[in-house]
């Protein structure tokens, strides 16, 4: 699955800052665009990572089924 992200360049210190589109919660910065994608990709693994974590912990007593969907 691929992400869109973001990217703004501060006028000030040239760094680069993102936010990945479907996911706003992941956000990250750069002093180039491909440190900032490696980032980003970082992010969007702990955002994913973070929420699964929780849905897991809101259903952990719960008799539930788990599929996969692919997008």
């Amino acid at each position: 699955m691929e992400y869109s992200v973001v990217i703004e360049q501060d006028e000030k210190t040239g760094w680069y800052a993102g936010q990945c589109c479907e996911l706003p919660e992941a956000l990250s910065q750069g002093k180039t665009i491909p440190e900032l994608m490696d980032n980003m990709k970082e992010a969007i693994e702990l955002v994913i990572e973070s929420q699964r974590k929780i849905t897991n912990n809101a259903y952990k007593d719960k008799k539930v089924i788990y599929k996969n969907v692919a997008v």
